[in-house]
């Protein structure tokens, strides 16, 4: 096993002490810190629902804002909607797989949780791709990396990508792509 793996199954290892999960909450603090941001940027709780982004990441993936809050998720976005396909390109299946590994870090957490179970219960109905990794139980915390992105105004653009956890609200993550 790898350090993630390890980690994740100390975690397990404690049981189960968990509150019922409840959507996060992004303070202004940080709302505003990504807003200022030139390049694209979102914030994504445990269950990586998309909670806050600025106009830039409206730009390059896709207006969060149109669609309901329940479908405000990455996982959701990237698995299902046939946009975020064309925008990864090749490099689809590596990014999903990337993204059902952090899920199934944070499912196992909350295992018995409806809004976990309900989000992969409809993953595995809607995706078959998702169905088949699901049972692989990947493991993955978040990272930083490259990702290549086929923009249809754009263009082809690369970015490096790194993730922080905000001291005050470890529940929350910014992802920060810069343009390479």
């Amino acid at each position: 096993m790898d350090e993630a793996e390890k980690d994740h199954l100390r975690v397990l290892a404690r049981g189960p002490r968990r509150r019922p999960f409840v959507r996060e909450q992004v303070p202004e603090a940080i709302r505003h810190l990504i807003a200022g941001l030139e390049r694209p940027a979102y914030v994504t709780g445990r269950r990586l629902d998309l909670l806050a982004w600025n106009d830039a990441a409206a730009e390059l993936f896709t207006d969060f804002g149109r669609l309901p809050d329940e479908d405000r998720n990455v996982l959701r976005y990237l698995l299902l909607d046939p946009q975020a396909r064309r925008l990864f390109g090749p490099g689809w299946p590596e990014e999903a797989r990337r993204v059902v590994a952090r899920f199934r870090t944070a499912h196992d957490l909350w295992p018995a949780d409806p809004s976990f179970v309900g989000l992969a219960a409809g993953l595995r109905r809607d995706c078959p791709e998702f169905a088949a990794w699901w049972t692989q139980h990947p493991i993955l915390t978040s990272g930083n990396g490259r990702k290549t992105l086929h923009h249809p105004e754009q263009g082809v653009r690369t970015f490096s990508y790194a993730t922080f956890q905000a001291n005050d609200h470890p529940a929350l993550q910014l992802s920060l792509y810069t343009p390479l």
